[in-house]
């Protein structure tokens, strides 16, 4: 074997060790800028991580100077991946996505992130219908956390809750009582009011609005529908949050505009019986079952 490097190899050692000294500056200033780290303990870290061949966050740690969840805030910012820690998260625990990125929750989310790119985004689809049978089975919880997830990959997201009667998107937001997607419909507000989600700068969301009277003839309005189509050129991923099919037939005027509905199931509380009926009366509508994901 040659023992010997030729110079272009000799080069890009040295680009990649420069490279690796950069990020590890990098993690140390935002670690400073955040206030995880004083400026006098960087030099006991740098000497740990030269003495023991450790990365810089590993040597921190060693110190007990910071936390994995401070190195994990940090390299969130470094790769522009945002999320906000569950000490600090001003949004609703439901959101894992969001406050526990790293979990067995959010990775299992993420893996049906990825099979609705495959299956449902990729031939110019924008818009999906997320629903149940019951209140309780995490239709609301599997939309916001979806919505977290898409924006965390850069897409351009709006999360839109259709369900009138029960809304709970503004719960998990914390969006307050304000107007929303009824006040819209019934002509109320002279345009699209939507609220944005800090750190997730390309996700937004309409709140379902003031409590109407009449729910179902808002969204059977042709303006329901022309809504989507217009917003559709503004965003890359639309998810509809719909009412439980138990609780009305709201569901179905939704599913009709989106073209697809996702179903939201709970181990040990769903029932075949009713999840039957709710696949026949989506595919009455026209629309199709995308899929259905079992929550814990």
């Amino acid at each position: 074997m040659n023992s010997l490097t030729s110079a272009s190899e000799q080069g890009s050692i040295v680009e990649a060790a420069a490279t690796s000294i950069r990020a590890e500056a990098n993690i140390g200033k935002l670690l400073q800028d955040a206030g995880r780290l004083k400026p006098q303990d960087m030099e006991r870290v740098l000497k740990l991580q030269q003495e023991q061949n450790l990365r810089f966050g590993e040597a921190a740690q060693k110190l007990g100077l910071v936390t994995e969840a401070d190195i994990q805030q940090a390299l969130s910012q470094q790769f522009e991946y945002p999320y906000i820690p569950a000490a600090e998260a001003s949004l609703s625990p439901e959101l894992t996505a969001a406050t526990a990125p790293y979990s067995k929750e959010a990775e299992a989310l993420r893996s049906v992130r990825s099979e609705l790119l495959l299956r449902w985004f990729n031939e110019g689809r924008k818009t999906l219908a997320v629903g149940s049978t019951r209140a309780d089975e995490g239709a609301s919880y599997l939309a916001a956390n979806l919505a977290v997830l898409f924006a965390q990959m850069g897409r351009k997201v709006l999360l839109i809750d259709t369900n009138m009667r029960q809304p709970h998107q503004q719960e998990i937001f914390h969006l307050g009582n304000g107007m929303g997607l009824s006040d819209l419909l019934a002509e109320r507000v002279p345009s699209l009011q939507v609220h944005s989600v800090k750190p997730f700068h390309t996700l937004a969301v309409l709140p379902a609005g003031s409590p109407p009277p009449n729910p179902a003839e808002l969204l059977a309005r042709p303006s329901f529908g022309a809504l989507l189509s217009g917003l559709e050129t503004s965003y890359d991923i639309i998810l509809l949050d719909t009412a439980p099919s138990q609780l009305t037939s709201d569901f179905q005027l939704v599913a009709a505009r989106a073209g697809g509905m996702l179903i939201a199931t709970r181990r040990n509380v769903s029932r075949l019986a009713p999840l039957a009926e709710l696949k026949e009366k989506i595919l009455f509508t026209g629309a199709q079952v995308v899929g259905a994901v079992v929550l814990d």
